[in-house]
Order: C-alpha cells, then sequence, then structure tokens
C-alpha cells in the first residue's frame, strides 16, 4: 500500500468525486479510479461501493477512511519535524518565570526536559508579569510560566496548569503568625512586599492594590532570597502562591493560608505561547510541566 493511494482515497471522499479528486491530485479520472481499485485487491475488500455516477463507502472504507486520515496527518508532522531538525542548525527552547516563583516542579521539568530532549538547548529566565508578557510578545522567550492576568488572548495558547492555592509568609516574631488562617482584612497594617525589577513597581503594586484588593503599604524585593531576608527581619509580608511544591520556610518565617471569608483564595496559572510559534518542543514541556504540578492532585 503506497501513502500515494491513501490520499487518492481520502481526495475522492472529501470531494465526493472522482473527478474533482483527480483535478486535484494533478492526475487523470481513470488513474485515480485504478489506484483505489489496486488497494481494494491488496485488503481484498471493497472500500467503496460505486452505484453509476454515486457512490458510497462500506463499513471497510468508513473505518479506512477514518484512521487512514489520522495516519496520514501524523506522518505530514512526521515530515514536517524531521525536515525542520535537518534545517534548524541548533534547536532551542527559552522558557520565562516569574520571579516569585518558588516551587520545586518546574525544575524538574526542566531536568526531565533535558534528559529527554539532548539536542534541545534550555534558555531559561525569570521578571515580572509584564516583563514576560513582553518578552513573548516580542519572541525574546517560547514560553511563558506565569499567573492569569489578562482575559485570555486568541492569538497565543492559555494552556491551564493549575489554580494555585495563596499563602502568606510572615516573621514568626509577629503577633499575626499565631494564627492559622489570615485575610487581607488582617494585614491592611503590615507591609506587603511584593518581588519587582524597579521599572515595574508601580505595576505590579497597581495590581496588587487594585485588583487584589491589598491595602497595605508596599516594599520592594528584586528577589524572592531578598524577600525571605525582609520578612526574616520582620519588615512585611510576601504574598505567595503554591504552583506546586514549596520547600519549607526557613527558621524564622510562618507559612499561613490566605483567606477571603471562609475560602482559600486561589489564583489560576498557566503556561502562555504563540500559536504562530507553536512547535512539538513547547507543547511537550507545558505537558510535562502540567502532569508534574498535579501529580499529587
Amino acid at each position: 500500500m503506497l501513502l500515494k493511494q491513501m490520499k487518492y482515497f481520502m481526495s475522492v471522499v472529501d470531494n465526493h468525486s472522482f473527478t474533482e479528486a483527480a483535478e486535484q491530485c494533478y492526475i487523470s479520472q481513470s488513474a485515480i479510479s485504478q489506484q483505489i481499485k489496486s488497494l481494494e485487491n491488496e485488503f481484498g475488500v471493497h472500500l467503496i461501493k460505486r452505484n453509476n455516477r454515486q457512490f458510497s463507502l462500506t463499513p471497510a472504507g468508513e473505518y479506512f477512511y477514518r484512521h487512514g486520515r489520522e495516519l496520514i496527518d501524523e506522518i505530514e508532522h512526521f515530515k514536517n519535524e524531521t525536515k525542520r531538525r535537518g534545517t534548524d542548525e541548533e534547536l532551542t527552547l527559552k522558557i520565562g518565570y516569574l520571579r516569585c516563583y518558588g516551587a520545586q516542579e518546574l525544575q524538574h521539568a526542566i531536568a526531565q526536559f533535558a534528559s529527554l530532549y539532548p539536542e534541545v538547548s534550555l534558555s531559561i529566565m525569570n521578571g515580572t508579569h509584564e516583563e514576560l508578557y513582553n518578552l513573548l510578545r516580542f519572541h525574546d522567550v517560547d514560553l511563558v510560566i506565569s499567573d492569569q492576568r489578562r482575559a485570555f488572548n486568541q492569538d497565543y495558547f492559555n494552556y491551564e496548569l493549575l489554580y494555585s492555592d495563596c499563602y502568606v509568609e510572615i516573621s514568626t516574631h509577629h503577633p499575626l503568625s499565631e494564627k492559622k488562617t489570615l485575610t487581607l482584612n488582617d494585614l491592611k497594617r503590615v507591609s506587603c512586599i511584593l518581588i519587582s525589577t524597579k521599572e515595574q513597581q508601580d505595576t505590579e503594586k497597581d495590581y496588587y492594590q487594585n485588583t487584589l484588593g491589598f491595602s497595605s503599604p508596599f516594599l520592594f524585593a528584586e528577589t524572592l532570597e531578598e524577600a525571605r531576608l525582609m520578612i526574616a527581619s520582620n519588615r512585611g509580608f510576601l504574598p505567595i502562591e503554591a504552583i506546586g511544591t514549596l520547600t519549607e520556610p526557613v527558621q524564622g518565617i510562618k507559612r499561613i493560608p490566605l483567606y477571603h471569608k471562609d475560602k482559600q483564595l486561589q489564583r489560576n496559572y498557566c503556561a502562555f505561547w504563540k500559536k504562530e510559534r507553536t512547535n512539538y518542543y513547547i507543547e511537550e514541556f507545558a505537558e510535562l510541566l502540567r502532569q508534574l504540578l498535579n501529580a499529587d492532585c
């Protein structure tokens, strides 16, 4: 059985016509009929039931069409991927993630991906939500791991990873550290520490203040490590999401669930990438990370 014969058969069914299929495939009508007859001879069954100028598919023909279409699509993807690997001098995957991200699954996903696809060079960078959005928009990264702050954009794949529980990290020396849960009202007189570059401080403050409802004074740190040093010295609290498995807080810091009324707050985390730039490796990495994040759910 030749791949061309399969494509001729698909074309006849898709066009509901031998004549139109022959024109589409740039061969004569008699030739396309002969090729399909050869297919039937090879299988020893009829695929098409002919009735003058009309035809219908036999049960065998319906099965062949349905699964043959899937097989042709797989072969086309296989051909394109082989061609791409042969023309690219170096395969790269550039991943961006939030500066405040502290869970372990991203590291595990990167390690597993590197083991599975050693031919791909990984480039990892972090930033604030807005910085990552601009990196993705201008093709400086291929894939971004971030919280959802905008309505989903039709130009991007918005691959939902996990709804993460929200917590507060606060000094064990602060009186609020004795509570089992905290609310934004509890924290309104305590400084809120945000992780941001100097250029993005106003944007981060505006989001936490006007979108999420934080009414605390704000302090800023450029890294997660710097933020936790500020917490340990009792300068404020850090809002943090459990997007995966967080390491245990160091001595002097307590992690407490953040609630609104009777329910713990949650944030939606996603993998984002441009539809026009999608490829096998981006999709594989996003799925690998999603599986790791949801393994214990």
